[in-house]
């Protein structure tokens, strides 16, 4: 049963496509997914790729995102997402997770669990998130050095090594342009222009840098919510929504959980929820049953 446990496409069909869509004038749109079966929904829903974000990470093991986490605990969950998809799945890689060195481990890790890229961004350890006031950048040259270990290490050549650059907020506009360029001619793919502020910001760094562009519509940070088609055609390439599926979940939870507290029970709550048939149809649980009878009796019903 071809794309029952996992998806249809191979891992090199999807980087291909991850590079195709980058370069093919239409911007590539990838929600984040916060577990795989978001990953499933994104599919189903038509978008372009799927997002694993580190500050989804470290805020589902109720940490701060300060890179508190782990290449492994990371990688396995870029697995977990990428297995069920046939979209190209990236993921945020920090910085690299220590040395230059350690960044190039990071791809061959991150190549194995079957994501289609990775972004390594240019702060000083312990990161912060993007979006907050005291970020510190390291040279540009020693994340140059991070890129060129990250890009010598991948086995695939279509595996996209992203850059992200969050100069804009501690050394100003023009100095971020002159990191994605430095970046780029080290080896990355695609750059990450993090913490933009509005749209002249884009414009001006798409009109200074020819490589591929990656735009983060991330809520309540520093940059202007810019609807995707603004934003190819300002000549972005591809634009992530990282924890915007996190955020509408938790906001739901939280809900419910006070009017459980409030009222003992969940009776009001029922239309706000995911009906038991629709959690069956993403998980295809009709499809297990015709694959073995023999074990999955059940039927699915209303």
């Amino acid at each position: 049963m071809t794309g029952l446990m996992a998806a249809r496409a191979s891992a090199s069909d999807k980087r291909a496509a991850f590079r195709a869509g980058l370069a093919g004038g239409r911007i590539q749109r990838l929600p984040g997914a916060f577990n795989p079966l978001v990953a499933k929904l994104i599919q189903e829903l038509g978008f372009d790729g799927v997002y694993v974000s580190g500050a989804v990470i470290s805020a589902e093991l109720a940490l701060p995102d300060i890179g508190l986490t782990t290449l492994s605990e990371v990688a396995e969950r870029g697995r977990a997402v990428a297995r069920v998809t046939d979209l190209p799945t990236l993921i945020d890689a920090d910085t690299g997770f220590g040395e230059p060195m350690n960044a190039a481990r990071t791809v061959t890790l991150l190549e194995e669990a079957g994501v289609a890229g990775a972004h390594f961004e240019d702060q000083v350890n312990p990161k912060r998130c993007g979006h907050l006031d005291g970020k510190a950048v390291v040279p540009a040259e020693e994340m140059v050095r991070r890129i060129r270990a990250a890009a010598s290490a991948r086995r695939d050549p279509d595996f996209v090594i992203c850059a992200r650059t969050d100069a804009r907020a501690v050394e100003g506009l023009a100095a971020a342009i002159d990191r994605a360029k430095a970046y780029a001619d080290a080896g990355a793919d695609l750059i990450f222009t993090e913490a933009l502020a509005d749209a002249s910001e884009f414009a001006a760094f798409r009109a200074a840098v020819d490589t591929p562009l990656l735009a983060n519509m991330t809520e309540f940070g520093k940059s202007e919510l810019l609807p995707a088609r603004q934003l190819e055609d300002l000549g972005y390439n591809a634009v992530i929504y990282p924890v915007t599926t996190l955020r509408l979940a938790m906001h739901a939870v939280e809900q419910g959980l006070r009017e459980i507290a409030a009222t003992g029970t969940q009776v009001e709550l029922l239309d706000r929820m995911q009906h038991r048939s629709r959690l069956y149809e993403l998980l295809d649980y009709q499809r297990y049953n015709e694959f073995d009878s023999s074990i999955f009796t059940f039927t699915v019903s209303e």
